[in-house]
């Protein structure tokens, strides 16, 4: 597993001033559901975005990948994070930046 540090987290905004503070996201079988738009941050080059959907409970939360739009299709794309490690990772990163610091 990769380990990351919070140098290497960097907050971006390039999904909220292109969808704005809310997103739907489809799912396979075609239904839409809202999302709100949590945080987005970028680590070595990729991009990540933690989503919360208004039909979970409160405290959980989506990580996305961010793929970046091409000549066919301009808007980025939020997927599914594939690798475990990675997801784990990221996970990790993203709690360490978010959490309360525990003085104890």
């Amino acid at each position: 597993m990769t380990e990351y540090n919070r140098k290497d987290l960097k907050w971006t905004d390039s999904l909220r001033l292109a969808f704005g503070a809310h997103v739907e996201l489809e799912e396979e079988n075609g239904k839409s559901h809202p999302y709100e738009l949590l945080a987005e941050f970028e680590v070595h080059g990729q991009q990540y975005a933690v989503l919360r959907s208004s039909l979970r409970p409160y405290d959980e939360v989506e990580l996305l990948r961010v793929v970046p739009g091409s000549e066919d299709q301009i808007m980025p794309e939020l997927v599914t994070i594939d690798d475990d490690d990675e997801w784990e990772s990221i996970s990790e990163l993203y709690d360490e930046c978010t959490l309360p610091i525990d003085e104890d």
